[in-house]
Order: C-alpha cells, then sequence, then structure tokens
C-alpha cells in the first residue's frame, strides 16, 4: 500500500510494506529520496563543471590580457612582450602547439576535476547525515 506524504516543498512517495518487526521498507524510501534529488544533483555538476572551467580559463584570458597591458606601457614593453610569449609557451605545451587548444585542456581538466570533487562531496554528504 502507498501513501503520499506532501511536505513543505515536495512529496515524498513511500512504501508502506511492512516487514515482520513492523519497519518500513528502507530500500524503497531511499530510491524515492535519490530520485527526488537527482535533478538538484545534475543541476549541480551542471553548474560546477561551468564554473570549473570559466575561472581558470578567464584566469589565462586576464593573465594575458594584463600581459599585453603591461607591453604597451613606455619602459615596460620587454617585461610585457616576454610574458606574452611564455604564457603563449606554456598555453602551447598543453595544446600540442597551439595555445588556444592548451587554454581549452586546462579548462576541461580542471573542470572534470571539479564535477568528480562535488560528486564525492555529495555522497560523503549523504553517507554521513545518517538516516533520516
Amino acid at each position: 500500500m502507498t501513501e503520499l506524504f506532501e511536505g513543505c516543498d515536495r512529496a515524498y512517495l513511500i512504501n508502506q510494506s511492512v516487514s515482520d518487526s513492523g519497519e518500513k521498507d528502507s530500500l524503497s524510501v531511499s530510491l524515492f529520496d535519490f530520485m527526488n534529488s537527482f535533478p538538484h544533483f545534475l543541476r549541480s555538476l551542471l553548474l560546477t563543471s561551468l564554473l570549473s572551467f570559466a575561472v581558470p580559463t578567464l584566469t589565462l584570458a586576464g593573465g594575458f590580457v594584463m600581459a599585453e597591458a603591461i607591453a604597451h606601457l613606455p619602459g615596460l614593453t620587454n617585461l610585457g612582450q616576454s610574458t606574452v610569449k611564455q604564457l603563449l609557451q606554456f598555453l602551447s605545451t598543453f595544446g600540442s602547439g597551439h595555445p588556444l587548444q592548451g587554454a581549452i585542456v586546462i579548462g576541461l581538466t580542471c573542470s572534470l576535476v571539479g564535477v568528480l570533487f562535488d560528486a564525492y562531496a555529495l555522497y560523503r554528504y549523504q553517507n554521513l547525515r545518517g538516516p533520516e
């Protein structure tokens, strides 16, 4: 027999199968909790992947823009040009000779690490939270 309990902002479908000791079937309760939280989990992973990609990519772009700006200042032209050259060489190392591909590889790697960390944090939170 199933009943629908309305919470403050979501509904839980709880299987009321009762065992010999009078306990609810915890597998069905945890399965429904997982199905209710799955869209939130996917949204969290998507947001984490976008932010984890954007932050290092924008940091590299900001460094490049700053180095270019320094290269246009009188007296600091050599410093700015050498910084741009080193930054492009650094990105070319990760991009098989192409600086743009290097920036994308660095961004995708940081994105993957962020998603893995987010998934691990959610897993640890659910296990340490305990039964409700």
